[in-house]
């Protein structure tokens, strides 16, 4: 069964055309998105599904989807404040979505097969979908809790222009995630990769240690499981207060392999990461994306 790609688009919202996710980037305006949905194509994968906001269906639907739709089966999912269980409420007040594993939840009834999650702005590049897509391709049909993420080697997703976050994965000897540390400042200092840690001193980082760039590979059992914890998640007070409060993708996951029930395979990519974290980014994303084409990664024009 060819895995499904699932693109966590919700943030587009009303604001289109001004926000980073839909800079043209490529030679024919060819957006970070382009290139992640042509990379999937040409790594098997055999569905596209995009969670939006409601309210932005039918703009989405021409402007977006339009492109694809004669390439490849393409769905729509979409999130809001109110998609929750029975029983919950949104508390007053309350404006800011629940979430990247809320998104991921929205996708339960037209997802029906493996699939990788990815956001919608971040360059991934093609190693990185060809790793996750036979990941994907090759779980036993019915598969459950085998679960996988792509762990990019740090040097290849920190920026020139400052700082970046990362989760640091730390693993076991089957290569199985057991924890996400995240470091929110990281950067090369006098040649070596370096972090903030919580007493705000630099301490030094390996090269190639696994981050996460938020790529997961699952099953669709990790919906079931997502709705049961999401419902733990509503009934903590603290999170209905906190007005900010999310539930996010390495919450459940953190919490399925600290209880035992999944697996999380890191798997190792040669990919390098690039994307517009500061506006100096900009102009860097576009001359390696023109690179890339004058080295025939990628066809001058995608679709």
């Amino acid at each position: 069964m060819k895995p499904t790609l699932f693109l966590l688009a919700a943030g587009m919202g009303s604001r289109y055309g001004g926000l980073k996710q839909l800079d043209g980037l490529g030679p024919n305006g060819e957006t970070i998105m382009d290139y992640s949905i042509y990379d999937a194509i040409q790594a098997g994968f055999g569905k596209i599904v995009w969670v939006i906001r409601r309210d932005f269906e039918q703009q989405f639907r021409e402007q977006i989807l339009s492109k694809y739709e004669d390439k490849i089966p393409c769905e729509l999912c979409f999130q809001g404040l109110d998609a929750l269980p029975e029983g919950f409420s949104v508390p007053e007040g309350r404006v800011k979505p629940w979430g990247t594993n809320h998104a991921v939840l929205m996708g339960k009834d037209v997802i029906k097969e493996p699939f990788c999650v990815i956001n919608c702005d971040d360059f991934y590049g093609r190693d990185a979908f060809m790793t996750i897509g036979r990941f994907l391709s090759e779980l036993p049909e019915g598969s459950e809790n085998k679960y996988a993420m792509v762990g990019f080697r740090c040097c290849n997703t920190l920026s020139e222009n400052g700082s970046v976050a990362r989760g640091v994965c730390v693993y076991d000897d089957n290569h199985h995630l057991t924890d996400v540390v995240e470091r929110t400042e990281i950067m090369r200092i006098d040649g070596t990769i370096s972090y903030k840690d919580e007493q705000g001193q630099w301490q030094p980082l390996e090269e190639n240690v696994p981050v996460s760039m938020n790529m997961w590979g699952f099953t669709p059992d990790y919906f079931a499981h997502s709705e049961a914890y999401f419902k733990e998640f509503l009934s903590d007070p603290k999170n209905m207060e906190n007005l900010k409060a999310e539930f996010f993708i390495p919450l459940m996951v953190n919490k399925l392999i600290n209880e035992g029930t999944s697996t999380v395979e890191v798997l190792d990519t040669t990919s390098k990461w690039f994307g517009v974290t500061y506006a100096a980014d900009r102009q860097g994303t576009v001359d390696r994306i023109a690179q890339l084409i004058a080295d025939g990664v990628y066809p001058e024009k995608l679709f």
